[in-house]
């Protein structure tokens, strides 16, 4: 099986055995230019993303589009995952191609936990994205009143 099948499957010891045999798996990008810790964020796989980033992955690798493993997590909702690229020192400000902040899209998908979880790890509230859009003004467009209140600029 491929190296991106078991990360989308959830073996963490085939992908252990194959990143053994070859170190450079942690970072080698598929076909469609998704890093392995993006996958793992994608697929909710929170045991294949600590193996990565254990054996050395690049934790704010990003996608063609400019999107890191925490920006996907943000959408996809995963609080543990959250957690654990941030304590690996994930760029809580970091911008995709649209200029998206992971702060930007947990506001998008109104992911609340994982919202403070960004703010309390240094998210700035006032960065805007391409089409000059804050945090905020997604709460607002969904209408969200506590999403708002968190968020207050």
């Amino acid at each position: 099986m491929s190296f991106q099948d078991n990360i989308r499957l959830g073996k963490t010891e085939e992908l252990q055995q194959q990143i053994e045999a070859d170190p450079a798996l942690v970072n080698l990008r598929d076909a469609k230019g998704f890093p392995p810790i993006i996958l793992a964020t994608y697929f909710d796989q929170p045991a294949v993303a600590r193996l990565l980033l254990e054996k050395g992955a690049e934790v704010d690798g990003r996608d063609a589009a400019g999107n890191t493993a925490l920006m996907g997590v943000c959408f996809k909702g995963n609080i543990d995952i959250t957690k654990m690229l941030i304590e690996k020192g994930a760029d809580v400000n970091a911008r995709n191609s649209g200029g998206t902040t992971p702060l930007i899209f947990a506001a998008m998908f109104e992911q609340l936990e994982i919202i403070r979880l960004l703010l309390e790890n240094g998210a700035d509230k006032t960065m805007r994205d391409a089409q000059g859009n804050s945090a905020y003004a997604y709460a607002q467009q969904k209408e969200n009143k506590e999403l708002m209140a968190i968020l207050k600029e």
